[in-house]
């Protein structure tokens, strides 16, 4: 059933897939709220020194351009194929758009959302019954004083993403003995090893564990500061066996990467094994235990597989990715995989397509939006749940696919209507 104007939509993170929603929701004259915990695309903002892989072409919308060309004539918005830092793309691009009369009085910043519900049904009641959809939205929401209020919505929208919200280190999943109570010790991030961070790691023998593009960013940074502090080292643990890797170093390489900078890095990544001796890789290779050293200055670690033993390290960085945080949504209606924990339907089209490039995927069309719960969307990354195949591009393509559903409107593309619009 067709939600129109001017309904009211909520939409949870003020990240950059949140705020080209409530972009969209706003030309269409939606009434929208924006809530963010902390400020506005903090998480971007986390790893900020870091390069991005795709250039700024994909990195945009139409409309968001529009909104800020609108707002400053004097704008001028980076070239197309421009590599931006995280910082910079906030700067060149999403801090702008927030600032735009369609967006600025719908933010509000340092609004933890503590749950979604309804204001009457409980989760499990009114299933699949017209009856459910009647109901508002009861979001209840805690400010940073701690102080509680609620909001209420026709529509809810989660784009929090998953970024902070970190796998574990041991075993299946599960954290390590001890990681647990020492989380706050140990680097999920991708940390600024060659800026503000350099010299919490300068002359220090780091453990890096993880086998993706940040554990890769993470050991090219520390090599390059052994280049300076010469003490600097670093042993680099991943689980998988090296023949399944085919390639001569921890990071599986994407054949014929369109994305230069990705591959470029994985490389580079490969390479150090062979051109420094101030790092080590471990293949098959897993945390079993971490404690803290009796002097309370680094940490001891028992490993499991090709590498069994305690071992002393200064620092641990573990780069194992993002996981959803799901209590959000926990009293609604949420059909969810049950190995990667997105939306059913998105998901089931996700794991038919095999590829690991994150360009070879799309959006799955309008219908793979949907959820039990009427009128509750989740996009963006979080919506890949433990899928690290996101890109801000397939963002943009839900938030396209999302109105054509809310307006029962089919052909509605502002996109190309913006588009087509601009000289």
């Amino acid at each position: 059933m067709a939600v129109d104007t001017p309904a009211k939509i909520a939409i949870l993170g003020a990240g950059p897939i949140g705020l080209e929603t409530g972009l969209y929701a706003r030309f269409l004259g939606y009434q929208i709220v924006i809530l963010e915990q902390g400020h506005i695309a903090q998480n971007v903002s986390d790893w900020g020194h870091v390069k991005m892989f795709s250039p700024f072409r994909f990195n945009h919308s139409p409309l968001g351009l529009a909104a800020i060309g609108a707002q400053n004539l004097d704008y001028q918005p980076p070239q197309p194929e421009t590599i931006h830092s995280g910082k910079e793309w906030i700067d060149r691009y999403l801090h702008p758009l927030s600032q735009t009369d369609l967006l600025a009085d719908s933010i509000r910043e340092e609004c933890l959302v503590v749950g979604v519900g309804r204001s009457g049904p409980l989760k499990q009641e009114f299933i699949g019954e017209p009856s459910r959809e009647k109901a508002p939205f009861r979001i209840l929401i805690r400010a940073s004083d701690g102080s509680e209020t609620t909001e209420s919505a026709d529509i809810v929208i989660d784009t929090t993403g998953t970024y902070g919200n970190h796998n574990w280190m041991g075993q299946g999943g599960l954290p390590a003995v001890g990681e647990s109570r020492l989380q706050t010790m140990i680097e999920y991030g991708i940390p600024d090893i060659s800026g503000a961070e350099q010299a919490k790691y300068a002359n220090q023998h780091t453990l890096l564990i993880g086998s993706g593009y940040s554990a890769a960013s993470s050991a090219v940074a520390l090599v390059r500061l052994n280049q300076t502090a010469r003490e600097t080292k670093v042993t680099w643990v991943t689980r998988s066996k090296q023949s399944e890797l085919h390639t001569p170093g921890p990071i599986s390489r994407i054949a014929r990467d369109s994305l230069r900078q990705r591959d470029e890095l994985a490389v580079h990544a490969n390479q150090l094994l062979e051109i420094s001796d101030c790092i080590r890789h471990w293949s098959e290779t897993s945390v079993d235990n971490v404690a803290q050293q009796e002097d309370g200055n680094g940490f001891c670690v028992r490993f499991l597989g090709q590498h069994q033993g305690d071992f002393p390290f200064d620092r641990i960085i573990a780069n194992v990715g993002y996981r959803a945080d799901r209590h959000i949504y926990r009293e609604l209606q949420v059909h969810e995989c049950y190995a990667t924990e997105g939306p059913i339907k998105l998901a089931a089209s996700l794991l038919a397509n095999p590829s690991s490039d994150c360009l070879d995927h799309t959006s799955g069309g309008p219908e793979d939006l949907i959820n039990p719960e009427p009128n509750f969307y989740i996009l963006g990354s979080k919506s890949f749940g433990r899928s690290s195949q996101f890109l801000y591009s397939l963002g943009l393509q839900q938030i396209r696919e999302l109105f054509t559903l809310i307006g029962e409107r089919k052909g509605l593309d502002l996109y190309s209507t913006i588009q087509s619009s601009l000289p």
